[in-house]
C-alpha cells in the first residue's frame, strides 16, 4: 500500500495530500464544505492500489492547511474553480480526472462547464451541481450575505482533546457523520491554541451565508454544458436521492452514469461503505478506459 505525502502547490498557498507514485496518471480530488484532504484518506488507497494512478487531494482554500483568504473577502463557489486549476497546473494537467466530493463535485462542475478543455472525466461523490437560489429570492439572499459579511466573525472553537472536537462535528455538522467517519476530518482541522488546547484552523468566514448563488435554471444550464464522461456515486442516506432539483440535475447531464450505495454523505470515507464505493469506480473506469469512446 502507498504510503501518504504531504504537498504545498500554487505557490504554497494550497497544501494537499498525495497518494501514488508521482510518474503515475494523476487525478486531482476534491472535497467537500468544512472537510478537507484527509476526506480521501480511506478511498485514495484503495484506488491507487487498483488503478495504478496517483491521487492528489487538495485543501481548498480556507480548509485544512491551505491558507486563508486575504483581507475580509468570502469564498463564493466559482472562486474555488481557481484553487482546481492552479492545482492542475502546478501538476501539469491540461486535462484532468477530478474526483469530487460534495462542494468539491460543486467546483467540478463548474470548472466542467467553463472550461471543458481543461476536464478529461468527472468522479463525483454525492454532489452534483452548485446549490441554488430561486430568482425570486435573490434579494433575500444577499441580504443575509451582506449582514452576515458585516459581523465579527466569532473566534475559532477550541477543544481540550480531539475526542471532544471530534464529538462536537459529529453533533453540529451540516450532514450525518459519525465519531469513526469525522476523525481523519477533524484531526486535519486542528492546530494547538497557547493555552494548550486544539483550536479550528478553517477560517470563521466559511460560515458566511453566500451573497450571491446560482438560480436553478443556470445550475442546470452548467451541467448541461459538460461534455465529459460522469460517475455520480451516491449513497442511499446522501443528500441526493429522489428530490426533484437532484433528478432533474442527473437528467441535465449527458454522459452521466448514476451509482446508488449504502451509506451517507460521507459513504467514500465511512469504514464500512468506502470499499463499495472504490469497487464502483474502479469498474466504471476500467470500462470507459477500455472504450475507444469513453474518454
Amino acid at each position: 500500500m502507498h504510503d501518504v505525502r504531504s504537498l504545498r502547490l500554487a505557490g504554497g498557498r494550497l497544501a494537499a495530500l498525495s497518494w501514488g507514485d508521482d510518474g503515475a496518471p494523476t487525478w486531482l480530488a476534491l472535497h467537500g464544505w468544512l472537510d478537507n484532504a484527509a476526506s480521501f484518506s480511506r478511498l485514495a488507497p484503495c484506488l491507487v492500489e487498483r488503478l495504478g494512478i496517483r491521487i492528489v487531494a487538495i485543501d481548498f482554500s480556507g480548509h485544512g492547511l491551505s491558507h486563508h483568504l486575504p483581507g475580509n473577502g468570502d469564498y463564493a463557489l466559482w472562486d474555488y474553480c481557481h484553487d482546481l486549476l492552479d492545482a492542475c497546473d502546478d501538476l501539469g494537467l491540461e486535462q484532468a480526472t477530478l474526483l469530487a466530493h460534495s462542494m468539491g463535485a460543486g467546483v467540478s462542475c463548474l470548472t466542467a462547464a467553463a472550461l471543458p478543455e481543461r476536464v478529461r472525466r468527472l468522479v463525483l461523490l454525492d454532489g452534483l451541481g452548485a446549490v441554488t437560489t430561486d430568482a425570486a429570492e435573490a434579494p433575500r439572499q444577499l441580504r443575509k450575505g451582506l449582514l452576515g459579511h458585516r459581523r465579527p466573525v466569532s473566534p475559532a472553537p477550541r477543544y481540550p482533546d480531539i475526542r471532544t472536537a471530534v464529538a462536537a462535528r459529529v453533533a453540529g455538522g451540516a450532514t450525518p457523520i459519525d465519531a469513526e467517519t469525522a476523525e481523519p476530518l477533524v484531526a486535519r482541522n486542528l492546530e494547538p491554541s497557547a493555552d494548550g488546547c486544539l483550536q479550528l484552523r478553517t477560517d470563521g468566514r466559511l460560515l458566511r451565508p453566500s451573497p450571491v448563488r446560482l438560480s436553478p435554471a443556470q445550475a442546470l444550464a452548467m451541467l448541461d454544458a459538460i461534455e465529459c464522461p460522469v460517475l455520480l456515486v451516491e449513497g442511499e442516506a446522501g443528500i441526493l436521492g429522489s428530490r426533484e432539483l437532484a433528478s432533474k440535475a442527473r437528467a441535465a447531464v449527458s454522459l452521466l452514469e448514476r451509482r446508488v450505495l449504502p451509506g451517507g454523505h460521507h459513504l467514500h470515507l465511512e469504514p464500512a461503505a468506502a470499499e463499495g464505493v472504490a469497487r464502483a469506480i474502479v469498474d466504471w473506469y476500467r470500462v470507459r478506459r477500455d472504450d475507444p469512446q469513453g474518454g
